[in-house]
């Protein structure tokens, strides 16, 4: 039951840092967030990765959010998304599909055979095949930052040149 609370306050801290209209209260949504996955990590049974993302995502990146936003100055978002429709309710629509399925799995109407400790060791370190998961995702999410702030540059000069 834990992990369905941990992984619906991530859902929802999420959402929260995406919908903001501060950037300064989009970063400290940001690091509750990346703290708890690092407490969902850690009850997951790898403390070394919780570490690490409880470190660098909630301490570092919230600290160098925090220094470029006052060294960038703070400006109210009021742009459109540069973002597809389809691909935002996908995402919406696949987060949401998980959370239900966890909470169905965490009820128990789903049975899945039991992982013992050793198995799940080789699936989280010998496997490797969770971490290319998240290297994928990490790096979509990356690109699609990245237009986001590209598109809204161009919206600038945009607003700069009609003055």
């Amino acid at each position: 039951m834990w992990y369905v609370l941990i992984a619906v306050g991530i859902l929802a801290c999420a959402i929260l840092a995406i919908s903001a209209k501060r950037l300064l209260i989009s970063a400290i949504w940001l690091a509750i967030t990346s703290a708890l996955v690092a407490l969902m990590l850690f009850l997951l049974g790898a403390p070394q990765i919780a570490v690490i993302e409880l470190s660098v995502g909630a301490g570092l990146v919230t600290v160098l959010f925090v220094f470029a936003i006052n060294i960038a100055g703070e400006e109210v978002i009021g742009l459109r998304s540069a973002l597809p429709l389809p691909l935002v309710w996908t995402s919406i629509v696949l987060a949401a599909g998980l959370v239900i399925f966890f909470i169905i799995r965490s009820l128990g109407f789903v049975q899945f055979p039991e992982l013992t400790g050793e198995l799940a060791a080789s699936v989280l370190w010998q496997e490797r095949y969770l971490d290319f998961l998240l290297q994928v995702v990490l790096i979509l999410a990356g690109v699609l930052g990245v237009i986001g702030l590209l598109s809204h540059s161009k919206d600038v000069h945009r607003m700069e040149n009609k003055a």
